[in-house]
């Protein structure tokens, strides 16, 4: 049964039998992380868009350890371009089956300018499979009603932004849930900056109180079994 620990704002790493997997690995500017770049060997990285708050430390983290990366066509090109080879490229609507598991690239309503101001191509949530659990990181999304057809591949664990601002804040998370119907809910992308604080007890009241998830709230660096 794979391991999910929350690295603050997006940034998580996942553990299951025989890999690890990082997804939008911003740790060295990111207020809330516990550990740094150095303290992770993943075998697998994933990004969900071009923003630096989630590209973050993915090249440093990709020349360290040889980790493959896994982004949108656009991602893996411009990482190409910084010396990163050991690249697999997706686009929205596909899916592929690695080593540790499935990866389906799913739609999220953002933007993906990278770092240098580069084209980032179109953000993406993912919808992972592995160990015989289903992950949903939604990435940086509003609230799109296409998450109920998301919801129709069985969600163990959803990992939603809840930040606001930038992103779906509490309320529209709640309705995601609703739309998505996962066994359990985590947030994310909250608290990292004052901009986007938020309760995290209040919203997982209401989880409680208007859905039939189970709401999981963890602090940066604590983990939780799928």
């Amino acid at each position: 049964m794979p391991t999910v620990r929350w690295l603050g704002h997006s940034a998580f790493e996942i553990r299951s039998e025989d890999h690890t997997l990082l997804i939008d690995p911003f740790l060295t500017d990111n207020p809330a992380a516990t550990v740094t770049a150095a303290d992770l060997s993943p075998d697998v990285i994933l990004l969900t868009h071009g923003h630096g708050d989630h590209v973050g430390d993915a090249i440093d983290i990709a020349r360290r350890t040889g980790a493959l990366v896994i982004a949108n066509f656009e991602i893996g090109e411009w990482l190409g371009r910084q010396g990163i080879t050991n690249c697999h490229g997706m686009s929205l609507g596909g899916q592929h089956q690695f080593k540790f598991g499935t990866v389906r690239m799913t739609l999220a309503h953002h933007g993906s300018m990278l770092p240098d101001g580069s084209y980032g191509g179109n953000p993406a949530g993912l919808l992972l499979t592995l160990d015989g659990r289903t992950v949903y990181h939604a990435g940086d999304t509003a609230l799109f009603s296409d998450m109920q057809l998301i919801g129709e591949h069985g969600i163990d664990l959803a990992i939603l932004p809840i930040g606001d601002n930038y992103t779906m804040g509490p309320e529209d998370s709640v309705r995601a849930t609703k739309f998505l119907n996962p066994r359990r809910v985590l947030p994310c992308h909250y608290n990292t900056w004052p901009l986007i604080a938020q309760d995290a007890q209040a919203w997982s009241a209401a989880i409680r109180r208007d859905t039939l998830a189970e709401p999981v709230v963890l602090q940066p660096g604590e983990s939780r079994k799928v």
